[in-house]
């Protein structure tokens, strides 16, 4: 069984970083794809990134130049470098694997950027 679970959210100040992790287990991530998506209340989730099997990376426009993906795959781990936060990236942050059998979802990490 796949479980994903997210950590490292918290309250920083616009500019700060943070990075958040995810662990995964029950599969592994190099043979999925991964991706870091965001909801705020009353809006869809979107993409923030993703990461293929083969460590192709996208962004999301919004955050280009400031956020990074990894992965350590002996650690089952993803993890996404926020750097020069805004307050607009304040948000419930999901990791989400992507297998052929599904995506599987973490249960979210809050991230609060105060202006």
């Amino acid at each position: 069984q796949v479980h994903v679970v997210e950590s490292g959210g918290g309250l920083v100040q616009a500019g700060g970083t943070l990075r958040l992790s995810c662990t995964v287990s029950g599969s592994y991530i190099s043979d999925n794809a991964m991706g870091w998506h965001r909801q705020v209340p009353g809006k869809q989730r979107e993409l923030v990134a993703s990461m293929s099997r083969g460590g192709l990376t996208i962004y999301a426009d919004s955050v280009k130049g400031r956020f990074t993906i990894s992965r350590d795959s002996a650690k089952g781990t993803v993890y996404l470098q926020m750097n020069s936060l805004k307050p607009e990236d304040t948000a419930v942050y999901y990791c989400a694997l992507d297998s052929r059998a599904g995506r599987y979802w973490g249960q979210g990490t809050q991230v609060t950027v105060s202006s």
